[in-house]
């Protein structure tokens, strides 16, 4: 099989079960955003993050293949018996990652700037993308049916990262830095 098929040429692309649409389709740019972000948190792999925290990172990356398939799956097709929606056990298991790295975490006291080591960088940018992916996902909840964890998935995502970037940080002893108001500069 040849990776090119041409057929997306015309600037239209299939969706799980054969329909074609845009590619500026909401649907499309809701799951090609989380592709990103799934690549943003495979930068943030390759920049060597704890084995601990690296098997979490490929545990996500796999559960953002699901929601990219549950995202380019409308209901009702017969295709949807072939993916797995995403579900309040997903959203449960990433508040259980969030809890166990918030306390590797110095306690939250406010906006804090992104950087620190190339690990947790990396990981406040996949955090924007996330967050980039919920108001996508939010778009094409208002235009079309679509699976709502999906929505509430990213945005617990999207919290996890920001805590696994400040775990990161913690651990290479990198100290934060707040977000300063203007005026007290």
């Amino acid at each position: 099989m040849k990776l090119y098929t041409k057929t997306g040429d015309g600037g239209t692309t299939g969706l799980y079960g054969a329909d074609r649409v845009s590619k500026a389709n909401i649907r499309v740019e809701a799951y090609g955003t989380v592709d990103e972000l799934n690549s943003a948190i495979g930068l943030a792999r390759a920049h060597g993050p704890s084995a601990e925290m690296d098997a979490d990172l490929e545990y996500l990356q796999n559960a953002l293949f699901d929601v990219g398939a549950d995202l380019a799956t409308r209901s009702g097709t017969t295709y949807e018996k072939k993916i797995s929606r995403m579900d309040e056990q997903d959203t449960a298991f990433v508040e259980a990652m969030i809890d166990r790295y918030q306390e590797d975490a110095p306690p939250f006291t406010g906006f804090v700037h992104p950087g620190g080591t190339p690990v947790a960088a990396s990981l406040h940018v996949a955090r924007t993308v996330a967050r980039r992916a919920e108001r996508e996902v939010i778009r094409l909840l208002h235009e079309e049916d679509a699976n709502t964890y999906v929505q509430v998935y990213l945005n617990r995502l999207s919290d996890l990262l920001f805590v696994m970037a400040r775990a990161a940080n913690q651990a290479a002893g990198i100290g934060e830095h707040a977000w300063l108001v203007k005026g007290r500069r």
